[in-house]
């Protein structure tokens, strides 16, 4: 009779299998890129530019690591960007989990920090531009979903998260601010953050009246008050962002033992119209990818939930918490 504990034992793998994973990771560059590929995805191009090699190079190198899953890639638009890969379910996925923790403990070199922080800058450029042009012209935000559509959903899961409410909470693109107003509800003291002067005028419209929400203008999480919340919500927020996995580590550090992160996203879509006309930097987000930058994060997952769209889209609302016994 099998016992429990080697039902929990990941599937076993050869030798062989072991070592085309060792080699494929044995080389300098190919490491760099898993470490850059832990903070965000990356076209070829733009790994080239960070790691000042070819693109033939690159695209060598990608090709032997994702031979052996470690990295996979997805079409955004025209482009094609990488991602680290999930790790499989066998023995060689322990190794693949163990390397990459080790990288994501060393830091970056000062000078590909700087290239990191200039490709960053750039996507956050585009993003800021659409959204202050988008402001000025007065159209709608919900050519793909709502808050309508979700907003009560989102609502009720951080009241069945922090059901004693709290202190304080953040959240990060608030739109026109109207989930603001259900985060007071809640919570003794609201921030919202946005990087657009338009949106936050919008804002600050909706939530006349209300004495414990604060408006702050600037980037996430630089221009977030040095503090840690109750609660951090981010509601159709990450697909606007240059380094969304970076961005969901920097709201797991601000949360307070306890805490809870919300996350509204759209799923994965192939619509590349999104991009021009809504601003998006990416397509939408596979389910897997954002419970494992949150479980990188030290979060847990409390609940996901699904809602179709009657556009075609869908979109999932997540729940984390921060675990009582875990330290940043």
């Amino acid at each position: 009779m099998t016992s429990p504990a080697a039902l929990d034992r990941p599937e076993p793998v050869s030798l062989a299998a072991l070592a085309r994973q060792l080699k494929a990771t044995a080389d300098p560059l190919r490491l760099q890129i898993l470490q850059l590929l832990g903070y965000n995805s990356f076209a070829v191009q733009e790994l080239t530019e960070l790691l000042d090699t070819t693109q033939s190079g690159m695209s060598h190198h990608l090709k032997l690591l994702a031979r052996e899953h470690w990295v996979s890639n997805r079409r955004e638009g025209t482009t094609v960007f990488y991602r680290r890969g999930l790790p499989p379910a066998d023995a060689s996925g322990d190794l693949q989990r163990t390397l990459l923790a080790q990288l994501d403990e060393q830091t970056l070199e000062p000078e590909l920090a700087a290239r990191l922080d200039v490709i960053e800058q750039r996507r956050a450029a585009q993003s800021r531009l659409f959204f202050q042009q988008l402001a000025a012209s007065g159209a709608p935000m919900d050519e793909i979903v709502d808050l309508d559509d979700y907003g009560e959903l989102a609502a009720e899961m951080i009241r069945r998260a922090c059901p004693d409410g709290g202190a304080e909470a953040l959240e990060v693109g608030p739109g026109d601010g109207r989930f603001l107003g259900w985060l007071a509800q809640q919570f003794e003291h609201v921030i919202g953050l946005d990087n657009a002067a338009g949106m936050l005028a919008q804002a600050r419209q909706q939530v006349a009246g209300h004495s414990g929400i604060t408006l702050l203008q600037g980037d996430w999480p630089d221009a977030a008050p040095p503090r840690q919340f109750d609660a951090v919500v981010m509601n159709m927020v990450l697909h606007h962002l240059p380094a969304p996995a970076e961005a969901l580590l920097r709201a797991a550090r601000r949360l307070r033992r306890g805490g809870v992160l919300l996350v509204s996203e759209l799923c994965r879509h192939e619509q590349s119209w999104t991009r021009t006309r809504c601003g998006d930097l990416w397509q939408g987000f596979d389910e897997d990818e954002l419970i494992a930058w949150a479980q990188r994060a030290g979060l847990v997952l409390l609940e996901s939930q699904y809602l179709a769209q009657r556009n075609g889209f869908q979109t999932q609302v997540l729940s984390f918490v921060h675990p009582d016994d875990h330290t940043h």
